[in-house]
């Protein structure tokens, strides 16, 4: 079974002159239910799909199976989404072994960018770009399905 280990901040500083690569993404959800998710991307020109299960420890991990598409196939697919969709672009930026995918949202998100790191074990240690916050692992109002239900323009003073 495929394990996805991450840790998600908040951006609280300037990042796309430390960028390697960046690309737009568009994202909806066919199913976000008890913290199970089906998820249809396009990232640039591939399309994905995406299960993942539901987290046992606080939103670090979670089962998370991906597969290739067509693009042809992630836009019909598209068309079974509630709410919308995320538009976003990820900047690449990698510190010291790792890369920091950090997602700046456009539409009803805008404003809010977040960097997540993968690992490999949850112990496994990190370095931190200047540009990191706040840890905002686990907390559901960062999922990307929730920002399409409560999006970031309704809650963003409270933060």
């Amino acid at each position: 079974m495929a394990q996805e280990i991450e840790r998600k901040f908040l951006v609280n500083g300037p990042f796309k002159d430390k960028a390697f690569n960046c690309t737009h993404i568009v994202q909806g959800y066919i199913c976000h239910e008890n913290g199970n998710t089906v998820r249809v991307r396009v990232r640039d020109e591939q399309g994905y799909i995406t299960i993942k299960g539901p987290s046992d420890d606080g939103g670090l991990s979670r089962y998370e199976f991906e597969t290739p598409i067509s693009k042809d196939d992630a836009m019909d697919l598209m068309k079974l989404c509630t709410n919308g969709y995320i538009d976003k672009c990820r900047w690449l930026v990698r510190s010291g072994n790792h890369v920091f995918e950090v997602d700046e949202f456009f539409g009803d998100n805008e404003g809010l960018v977040m960097a997540e790191v993968e690992l490999s074990s949850p112990d496994e240690t990190y370095e931190k770009p200047d540009f990191i916050g706040k840890e905002v692992t686990g907390d559901r109002r960062f999922y990307n399905s929730h920002l399409l239900q409560y999006p970031f323009c309704k809650w963003k003073d409270e933060i």
